[in-house]
């Protein structure tokens, strides 16, 4: 199985993951990268794919660069929480 080795600084924490023999370097900042707000633009778009597909966030995904499955669910359902 995979060994995990955890270490932090002030702002940034570093996860080292040994698996295979692989060392992955996992760092906080892509995390920060991954949940920048999301545009007027997108909005719409994830707006009207709803309402054409319903709740398929890969398909969704796959028509806007750089977001995944879970990014745009996880902001459809704070909008939908929010907006209650």
């Amino acid at each position: 199985m995979a060994d995990s080795e955890h270490s932090s600084s002030n702002e940034t924490s570093v996860d080292f993951r040994v698996d295979n023999d692989m060392v992955l370097f996992v760092s906080d900042e892509s995390s920060k990268e991954n949940k920048q707000e999301f545009t007027e633009d997108e909005e719409t778009l994830i707006i009207r794919m709803y309402n054409l597909v319903g709740e398929r966030w890969s398909l969704i995904a796959g028509r806007i660069p750089g977001r995944t499955a879970e990014e745009i669910e996880k902001y459809w359902n704070s909008r939908c929480s929010t907006s209650e």
